[in-house]
């Protein structure tokens, strides 16, 4: 049966002449638009087939230009594009792979660069952060404050200072278990603070120079029919040198670094130092305390109130 069927097909040469007879009538418009509205277009496309592929020397025979008549009128030979859907949405993207393809790999390769980017330069620091602050609220700090609760225990002369230490460093410790980092650092801040107290000395003296008032009064606000008596200051260190120490001014609340300001005192103070200078123009016993290290406050050699401005 094989054989048989394989004896009916038609040479390959005479499909590819079948072909061409086509693509020929196709082509001549001639042909295409005139002889097939004649009432003998079959015979007249034969005859003008026939012509034309004589002047070309090729002789065809008249089964060849008949089937090629009929084949025109079949539309065998021509390619209709499938109807749109799915079947040939994916037969268009697979033959224009190679130009979508290119666009595809630069998209994927813009699309890794980006998230390379992010997971490098904002992901990753912000892992490394969240660690090393873990790190600091749960570790760090903590060994720093029991580190200089030791260290302030064992300076103090004072009981005060050893339970500031440790009322700052429990403050501490509980904002580093909840989580606030700036009121942990805080405490960090006020141990050291503490403990730079702890370990200062200095002598608290009566300025005694030319251009400096000794002494100043101020009537307070709040009582006119009184007066404030206050003697300027400055803290010596031992090399002789001011130091400086933060005051808040009992006018404005505002505290400010400063190395003189003006101590308040009892009257009684404030016109034994005024006697004192009065008698050549020096105040001869201007050492009015002196801080210890180990303590918080100077021990004052003439009595001394609390409050003090900064500015007169």
């Amino acid at each position: 049966m094989g054989s048989d069927s394989a004896s009916t097909r038609p040479p390959l040469d005479d499909l590819m002449l079948a072909m061409d007879v086509v693509d020929t009538l196709r082509h001549d418009e001639r042909i295409a638009l005139r002889e097939l509205d004649s009432d003998h277009r079959d015979q007249a496309m034969i005859e003008r087939l026939r012509q034309i592929y004589k002047s070309q020397g090729i002789e065809v025979s008249e089964r060849i230009l008949s089937e090629g008549v009929e084949s025109l009128k079949e539309n065998r030979f021509v390619y209709s594009p499938p109807a749109l859907g799915v079947s040939r949405t994916l037969a268009t993207i697979y033959v224009t792979r190679a130009k979508w393809g290119k666009i595809l790999l630069i998209v994927l390769a813009l699309l890794l660069a980006a998230f390379l980017a992010w997971r490098f330069l904002v992901v990753a620091p912000r892992e490394r952060a969240a660690e090393a602050l873990r790190v600091e609220l749960s570790q760090t700090l903590p060994e720093s404050y029991t580190e200089l609760e030791q260290r302030i225990a064992a300076l103090a002369s004072v009981p005060e200072a050893g339970e500031r230490a440790q009322a700052i460093a429990a403050d501490g410790r509980a904002a580093a278990a909840r989580g606030d980092a700036t009121a942990a650092r805080a405490a960090l801040t006020g141990l050291q603070a503490l403990e730079a107290r702890l370990l200062e000395t200095y002598q608290v003296r009566v300025v005694s120079r030319p251009g400096t008032p000794t002494g100043v009064t101020r009537i307070p606000q709040a009582n006119r029919a009184s007066r404030n008596y206050y003697l300027v200051v400055e803290a010596i260190g031992p090399e002789g040198t001011p130091l400086s120490h933060e005051i808040t001014s009992e006018e404005d609340g505002e505290t400010t670094a400063v190395t003189i300001w003006a101590q308040r005192v009892p009257q009684s103070t404030f016109e034994a130092v005024r006697r004192d200078k009065e008698d050549d123009g020096i105040v001869q016993n201007a050492v009015l305390g002196a801080k210890e290290r180990g303590k918080l406050e100077p021990d004052w050699n003439m009595p001394v109130d609390a409050g003090a401005i900064t500015r007169w």
